[in-house]
């Protein structure tokens, strides 16, 4: 008879860490050093049932110092907004302020130059209206969705993803929505419309909202240009609605036409997950961005079946989560051999080898007795093999608070990547990445005139020898989490690397040759510039 002891399952998993550990002795493990208490950062996701997702970040860097500031949600309590006091490789420091983004019933945040004027601004997920912050400069924001014509609604909202399509001088806007919150007894099969908020023809602001449907819950959405045509799609991760039909989704955004499903018909296979999170990286080395979709127990990876384009390539990914070992499925450390729970998920290279590395939230929706309660956050390693290994533990942030939102940035400029993460019921927390001898690195913002003045839709190529990867900017995925500032390139032991961009427009810019150990500004039409904190 097969043994499914909870003994025999913890024998596996430490015989599972042994090999983990022995193939990580191959790989530089960061290390991070928890910095929450002596950062000034205090601030607590709170509430009960329409707070249970959620629990976002937002990384921006509102002040013009180049240094990320931060907006974390507190769900029931309002949101805290901290400005960023760190100094260039120093112990990260940050004040609590201000700003006009202390909303309360704030789930998640996403920070965009929505009206092109130079200066970021903020949208809030909220259980209730979403509201869109103009950005006024100082780090001080207005409510904009009167004068923007963004419909916040009236939801429990808990996506955003946002583009611009072409020739239009207002972004694209994505609101996902979870269950409707007036059905606490049975809310199952009870999902709310997500939809899209399109430019006005007149270009100013903003249209009525278009529903996608069928909605199903959606917990992360992600506009990306999976098969390289310059026209993104809407991938859109759901929860909840996997009990009366839901699946995984895949919308096509034609310009002046009404949003499509792809179907079976595209290659697209229905996929049924408690779907939370997305990341997206070209892991593959094909050149096409690859997806890491969050559930509970049933992680994803998924790449296209057929990297090569057949007039045209079919939506038709396949599954190599458990052969790149990323699966995830139980905890690595604490004792609890129940299944796990994910949430936000992030693609970085944290020890700066040149290769992505893979971050995930880890937290139980809420006592659920069927999952684990002690479910450390993961954080694996990539080697040269493609294959990932486990070292949460060895490097200092396997915390058994109940994650949700997160984000893996370089705080102090030291071209490091530190990470914050949100916790339910819990204080969030902060690490600062300490990792000795780190190789090389670079990091690059992208800008150029007039409208989408950070470059959304643009891709970012990264040569080193014959070796080149491919990075999608993108806005949204995660989950309820946004970031807009510095793109981090680990490059290993080169000094020098090749960069071209290719421009939301898909005009590809010339290759640019760049020392490593810099943040360099790539204006459009424009030569490198060197920015210097300070």
């Amino acid at each position: 008879m097969r043994d499914t002891s909870p003994r025999l399952a913890a024998i596996t998993l430490a015989f599972a860490g042994l090999a983990q550990a022995a193939t990580a002795q191959a790989q530089v493990v960061p290390t991070f050093v928890d910095e929450t208490a002596n950062a000034g950062i205090d601030s607590v996701y709170a509430g009960e049932w329409q707070y249970m997702v959620g629990g976002g970040v937002a990384t921006f860097d509102c002040s013009g110092d180049g240094f990320l500031d931060m907006l974390l949600a507190g769900g029931e309590a309002p949101a805290k907004f901290y400005l960023n006091q760190s100094t260039q490789g120093g112990a990260l420091k940050f004040a609590e302020v201000t700003s006009g983004l202390e909303l309360d019933a704030v789930t998640g945040a996403y920070p965009l130059d929505i009206d092109s004027d130079g200066i970021e601004d903020v949208v809030l997920l909220r259980v209730g209206e979403s509201v869109a912050m103009r950005g006024l400069g100082a780090c001080r924001f207005e409510r904009a969705n009167e004068a923007w014509g963004f419909n916040g609604g009236d939801a429990w909202w808990t996506a955003f993803a946002a583009t611009w399509e072409r020739g239009a001088t207002w972004p694209t806007l994505a609101l996902g929505s979870y269950i409707d919150r007036s059905q606490e007894i049975e809310p199952w099969g009870s999902c709310t419309d997500n939809w899209l908020e399109r430019p006005r023809a007149d270009g100013k602001g903003f249209d009525a909202p278009v529903p996608l449907r069928p909605s199903y819950c959606a917990l992360s959405m992600l506009f990306t240009d999976w098969n390289r045509s310059g026209t993104p799609g809407l991938r859109i991760a759901n929860d909840r609605e996997y009990y009366r039909g839901g699946q995984e989704q895949l919308w096509r955004l034609d310009a002046g036409q009404p949003p499509a499903l792809y179907t079976d018909k595209d290659g697209w296979k229905n996929l049924r997950i408690w779907g939370m999170g997305i990341a997206s990286a070209d892991v593959t080395g094909d050149g096409y961005p690859d997806y890491f979709v969050t559930s509970m127990a049933d992680n994803k990876l998924q790449t296209l079946a057929s990297a090569t384009p057949d007039s045209p390539l079919k939506a038709d990914y396949k599954d190599i989560a458990f052969p790149r070992g990323v699966i995830a499925q139980r905890p690595y450390t604490g004792g609890d051999v129940r299944p796990s729970t994910a949430w936000h998920a992030q693609f970085e290279d944290v020890n700066n080898d040149g290769l992505m590395d893979l971050f995930i939230a880890k937290g139980n929706v809420d006592q659920m007795p069927d999952f684990a309660a002690n479910d450390p956050n993961n954080l694996l390693l990539q080697s040269t093999d493609g294959k990932f290994t486990e070292v949460g533990e060895a490097a200092g942030i396997a915390s058994m608070g109940v994650s949700r939102g997160a984000e893996v940035t370089d705080f102090n400029l030291d071209g490091l990547l530190d990470l914050v993460v949100v916790h339910r019921r819990q204080a969030a927390q902060l690490w600062r990445n300490t990792t000795p001898d780190p190789r090389h690195w670079i990091e690059l913002r992208l800008q150029q005139p007039g409208v989408n003045r950070d470059a959304i839709g643009a891709a970012v190529e990264v040569r080193i020898g014959s070796t080149v990867t491919r990075r999608e900017i993108t806005l949204g995925g995660g989950h309820v989490s946004g970031q807009i500032g510095w793109w981090h390139f680990g490059l290993g032991d080169a000094a020098a690397v090749d960069i071209r961009v290719t421009w939301p427009d898909g005009t590809a810019g010339e290759w640019l040759p760049l020392a490593a150990g810099s943040f360099y500004v790539l204006e459009r039409d424009r030569a490198a510039r060197v920015w210097l904190p300070g």
